[in-house]
């Protein structure tokens, strides 16, 4: 019998999937692992291996369909194989405490996403049209319900929740239409959420990077004996888990009910991929040392540019940091990665003049200058949640561990 290739479970929360793209078309060799096709859901985009090798015999699920996990979308085998089955949905059962044994499909199945901000927003489902697979409401729906409610303009939300052909500014002859990705959707909404959602402030510091150079350039040819490329960014990342320690209230998220403090210290961190962004998180980041920091680090991001993470591990952030420095950049505003109370931007660390002094402010013979590896650290945060003096005493306790690092040792 034809081998079944079937819609993967990526995750705890994840149900359904939507076949982006093929790699392999019927009649087409395939081997056992080989990329097979790309999916994409509400978090990720990934490939799919070929459960086993032979021959593509057919496609049952086209480009841009979303169908739930577990059904099959092709089959492989041998071209001269028993007739293929009528496809079929593999149910996928629920193991919590309460709820149904086969989860329902369309408007029946609300995703937990789409419930938390339907909740927030205190807003009901019903006056929402939906766009997925049997008229299910999708995250997309729901946002773009609660922006045009914004606006005052219930007819334009439902308008916006389906496709729309129209163009009130048509293309000119020079112009390209260039359509937008779901992860560049994904990316358009969860950032214009945020800045209506958050009181976006920044705040900027800068850091004598003196002893991380120092430390780094001492290590990284023994960490490199041990597989580990050091960068500058578990440096951040310890120093960030450090601070939120002492800090917990920059370690928050803000409710209808109050603050919650999480107990626990999840970094995501911004790593750049083809089409835009995914913030892969660090969890129990203070547990960590910095070997154990630097393997992580470029762990996730080598996986996240290969879109080989599982969406797992793309949840549960309490804090994010940015590394916009990598590319130039010396200064940013960061947007605040929702539902999280901060996000750090981290510039270009390059070296310039500086003073020092034994006085801050008054004239000194000790007053020299003096060549340092500086960079602007910028700190987005919600300023419900926190107020300027929290956030920089929290900005000031991760710049003192960076100005302080331990040249002794990872």
């Amino acid at each position: 019998m034809p081998t079944p290739v079937k819609m993967p479970q990526l995750g705890e929360t994840i149900f359904e999937g939507t076949v982006a793209r093929w790699l392999k078309q019927p009649g087409d060799a395939v081997e056992a692992q080989e990329p097979l096709l790309d999916i994409t859901t509400d978090k990720i985009d990934t490939e799919v291996p070929a459960p086993s090798a032979g021959t593509l015999l057919k496609i049952v699920v086209e480009e841009g369909t979303t169908v739930r996990v577990g059904t099959v979308i092709a089959y492989i085998g041998d071209t001269d194989e028993t007739p293929i089955p009528k496809a079929t949905t593999v149910q996928i059962p629920d193991h919590r405490p309460q709820g149904p044994v086969v989860k329902p499909a369309g408007r029946a199945f609300i995703s937990p996403i789409v419930a938390r901000i339907s909740a927030e927003h205190n807003i009901d489902l019903e006056r929402v049209t939906g766009s997925g697979l049997h008229g299910r409401i999708t995250k997309k729906d729901v946002l773009a319900f609660i922006e045009t409610q914004s606006s005052g303009s219930e007819g334009e939300s439902q308008r916006s929740a389906a496709p729309v052909d129209d163009r009130q500014d048509p293309l000119g002859a020079d112009e390209i239409l260039q359509p937008l990705s779901a992860m560049r959707q994904a990316i358009a909404e969860h950032m214009t959420r945020s800045v209506h959602t958050s009181s976006h402030v920044t705040t900027v510091f800068e850091a004598d990077m003196k002893a991380v150079v120092l430390h780094r350039q001492a290590q990284k040819q023994i960490m490199a004996q041990k597989g580990i490329h050091l960068t500058f960014t578990p440096y951040f990342v310890a120093a960030v888990a450090s601070a939120l320690r002492d800090n917990p209230l920059v370690n928050s998220r803000m409710t209808e009910d109050g603050l919650v403090l999480h107990r626990r210290i999840h970094i995501g961190m911004a790593v750049a991929v083809a089409d835009g962004l995914v913030v892969p998180v660090i969890h129990d980041a203070d547990e960590r040392n910095l070997q154990g920091l630097a393997r992580a680090v470029n762990d996730l991001a080598e996986r996240a540019r290969t879109g080989c993470l599982l969406p797992d591990e793309l949840q549960g952030g309490t804090f994010t940091v940015t590394n916009h420095g990598v590319n130039g950049s010396l200064l940013g505003t960061p947007i605040i990665n929702q539902p999280q109370a901060a996000i750090l931007g981290i510039g270009k660390i390059s070296k310039r003049p500086v003073v020092r002094s034994g006085h801050p402010l008054l004239p000194s013979a000790d007053d020299a200058i003096v060549i340092r590896p500086i960079c602007y650290l910028s700190l987005s945060f919600d300023h419900r949640i926190l107020d300027g003096a929290r956030a920089d005493k929290f900005m000031a306790d991760m710049v003192k561990r960076l100005e302080e690092w331990n040249t002794g040792g990872a």
